[in-house]
């Protein structure tokens, strides 16, 4: 086996160069990789075919119209990600080496993440480590699970279709979809609605909300209803798609427990079916291989501890 110091690789490569990668793959191609580094296109080329020469791999397909990342290159993103997602760690590393508890903990969450379990560990955390800071991101599942793969965030909170490879995952909370309209649609504020009245009405989703996806459940019950299959709206987040539910835009599949308040004030209105609504399950999300600061054991920690201590029949909201 090599010795570390006879590794050549990593003593040859040029770790500029890695970021430039980066850059390049996030904007999209060289000329707005330019933009946002402030050099000439020139530059940003060159500095791609030097990191090209050094993998003997092509990492992107590029010409005047088209730019796309090779298998190569897409390999390269996800470990250069890792990296440089270890590396912005370590001054929080450092400076949490004092026996007090401080440090930023960045917090990746699906866009509708409304459970009160959740929060109160957040503010019980809070209340007993003051100098704490937070950094909270909204996104879709499939992006939460690329930030915590990528060693981006502390944790995650997401659906989740299938296991991740590479993280480790608990069931935060479970949640129930129900239908919804809005004040405009013309089964609002109707009773005894039959279910046979929502066929071919048009639809608005997240998504996540296909067969094959985190809301698998919310798809195959539109299907049995049948709904429209192509929704007239989609979004990640949720606000969003109660806005376009508001709207009339369509029907939406929103958590019971978080359409409670709209229902209550008149914003929305519920469909049937009430019963048997589909469950999903939201999950805590982590990365075995982060190196944590004290902010970040600690309040993973408590979370667990949560998680353990109170039955998953007290962690489902029904609404």
């Amino acid at each position: 086996m090599l010795k570390p110091h006879e590794q050549r690789f990593p003593w040859n490569l040029d770790w500029n160069l890695l970021r430039t990668f980066m850059m390049v793959v996030e904007a999209g191609g060289i000329t707005p990789a330019a933009h946002l580094l402030r050099l000439r296109q020139p530059t940003i080329s060159a500095a791609l075919k030097r990191l090209e020469d050094t993998m003997g791999r092509k990492l992107v397909n590029r010409s005047p119209k088209h730019f796309s990342v090779t298998p190569w290159g897409r390999v390269l993103y996800a470990e250069a990600s890792a990296i440089f997602g270890a590396v912005s760690q370590l001054p929080d590393l450092m400076g949490g080496l004092q026996e007090e508890v401080t440090g930023q903990i960045n917090i990746a969450l699906a866009s509708h993440v409304v459970a009160p379990h959740f929060d109160a560990v957040l503010e019980r955390f809070n209340t007993l480590y003051p100098k704490v800071s937070y950094s909270i991101s909204t996104m879709d599942s499939v992006a939460v699970v690329s930030t915590l793969q990528q060693n981006r965030a502390s944790f995650g909170v997401a659906l989740l279709h299938r296991p991740p490879a590479g993280l480790d995952t608990s069931v935060l909370y479970r949640e129930f979809f129900g239908l919804f309209c809005g004040p405009s649609h013309r089964l609002y504020g109707r009773a005894n609605i039959e279910e046979s009245e929502l066929r071919d009405e048009d639809v608005v989703s997240f998504w996540t909300d296909d067969p094959n996806g985190a809301l698998s459940g919310v798809a195959h019950l539109r299907a049995r209803l049948r709904m429209r299959s192509e929704p007239r709206g989609l979004s990640s987040n949720l606000p969003e798609v109660r806005r376009m539910i508001v709207a009339n835009i369509g029907i939406g599949a929103l958590p019971v427990h978080v359409a409670r308040k709209d229902v209550q004030s008149g914003l929305l209105w519920q469909m049937p079916p009430y019963q048997g609504l589909p469950a999903v399950d939201i999950h805590l999300l982590t990365n075995p291989k982060r190196s944590l600061n004290n902010a970040e054991k600690a309040l993973l920690a408590m979370l667990q501890a949560a998680i353990d201590a109170v039955p998953l029949a007290e962690r489902t909201y029904s609404g």
